[in-house]
């Protein structure tokens, strides 16, 4: 054989086992992981098609989130903002400010991230209060409302009032979840969910390629979360999802319920028929907002912002004169429904 045939032989072979090589590395298939752990008092559940584990990364991104935006972190820029000092808050902070202005705005204030005096009073709070009375709530009513807030040319938190206080519990979680979300999608993945305290969202396919399967709880009282019974199942892909209910978080005094949910106009917690409410939205902050407002605004007036804002959808769960159990969907939302 001579040298010119060998060459030849010698690059069809090498041809040959590239094209087995790259065919090979295609039809590998990338497994799915999942991590867990604890951040802000709740659990938190990422699964992710990649060939790497993120977890350190993850809870790297959630520790900084912490450090910002937790009233239970004494060095967190909210708490330091709460305290009257003179600072520029980081990204994470602003975002959630301007967003929550936004949907305060939006929502005529049922979602106030300046609820945190009266969340305090009724001892739903960062710090825990004594049973307000009327008095009080008039009082705290002053140094509340989200016109009364403001971020100056310098990016600085203008008070009216040095008393008013932020808590952006309401809406942290779900801005968590984009946050840990934007990570993944900056390593290119494109199969995930990612779940912190029942704030979701989902992108791509699940491990059985199929959309993610997203469960709605049912609103039965439980202080403990141990009740994981479903009202309904959601398909859905390429979304955020948020819910917000009345039915762990209260307590009873002199026989009667109150739920950890405030009126920031009113300052007294909601008594509607609403026990949840679900959202989805093209971000699980604004779905995690929306769903916290619907529950100030009680079953009507969701029901009428819900239809006229055709960018989110919602399921709304509420008691009837029975006290069974009763859903209500916006249009949009029947296509997610599981049959």
């Amino acid at each position: 054989m001579d040298k010119k045939v060998q060459r030849n032989f010698l690059w069809i072979a090498l041809l040959i086992l590239g094209t087995i090589w790259i065919l090979a590395r295609h039809n590998h298939t990338i497994p799915y992981q999942t991590d867990n752990g604890l951040i802000f008092g709740t659990v938190y559940k990422v699964t992710y098609q990649y060939d790497k584990d993120l977890k350190e990364e993850i809870e790297a991104a959630l520790k900084r989130f912490d450090g910002s935006l937790s009233p239970f972190n004494d060095t967190a820029t909210i708490t330091r903002i709460n305290l009257n000092e003179d600072i520029v808050p980081d990204t994470f902070f602003t975002n959630v400010f301007c967003r929550s202005m936004e949907i305060s705005k939006e929502t005529n204030g049922a979602f106030d991230i300046t609820v945190a005096p009266l969340a305090n009073a009724w001892g739903f709070g960062f710090k825990k209060g004594a049973f307000p009375d009327s008095v009080m709530i008039d009082s705290l009513l002053e140094i509340t409302g989200y016109t009364k807030v403001k971020l100056s040319a310098e990016g600085k938190v203008v008070k009216d009032d040095l008393r008013i206080m932020l808590s952006c519990s309401a809406v942290a979680k779900g801005y968590a979840v984009d946050v840990v979300a934007q990570l993944l999608e900056k390593k290119g993945i494109r199969n995930f969910m990612v779940d912190i305290g029942g704030e979701v969202v989902v992108h791509g396919e699940n491990p059985k390629k199929d959309l993610w399967r997203i469960g709605i709880n049912k609103p039965i009282d439980d202080s403990l979360a141990v009740n994981q019974e479903l009202q309904t199942v959601l398909q859905v892909t390429n979304l955020g999802i948020a819910t917000s209910g009345n039915y762990r978080n209260y307590y009873y005094k002199d026989g009667k319920k109150y739920a950890h949910t405030i009126d920031p106009r009113t300052g007294y917690p909601v008594q509607h028929n609403i026990l949840s409410a679900t959202v989805i939205a093209k971000d699980c902050m604004s779905a995690d907002a929306y769903a916290t407002a619907f529950m100030v605004m009680g079953l009507e007036e969701a029901e009428h912002f819900a239809n006229a804002h055709p960018d989110i959808d919602a399921c709304f769960i509420y008691s009837n004169d029975n006290g069974s159990f009763k859903s209500y969907f916006t249009k949009g939302m029947a296509k997610y429904i599981s049959k």
